[in-house]
């Protein structure tokens, strides 16, 4: 397992990274590059070692609430405006542990 003090950015493949969410930003609608449009919203993902934004897509949104426990598998590190972010990906797998 990773802990939040780990990451850094063009970090890929993360095995599992645990936290809870600490907060959730409002979704915002945003354009795809292939076209049509999207749900994202951030939220922020804290654990004993630190805290790091996390991002969410469409479904993803509605799993989780502030307080709930997550992992990520098999997430990615970029970085955006000089802040670094945890994303999902496609290939990989956002587990709530407690709602």
């Amino acid at each position: 397992m990773t802990s939040i003090n780990q990451l850094r950015t063009g970090m890929t493949k993360l095995d599992k990274v645990e936290g809870t969410i600490e907060s959730i930003g409002e979704p915002r609608t945003v354009n795809l590059r292939a076209g049509g449009q999207a749900q994202v919203a951030d939220a922020v993902l804290k654990d004993e070692t630190g805290q790091i934004k996390l991002t969410l897509w469409d479904a993803q949104i509605k799993m989780i609430k502030a307080g709930s426990k997550v992992e990520i598998e098999n997430g990615y590190i970029n970085s955006f405006k000089g802040e670094n972010s945890l994303n999902i990906g496609k290939y990989g797998k956002l587990n709530v542990v407690e709602f």
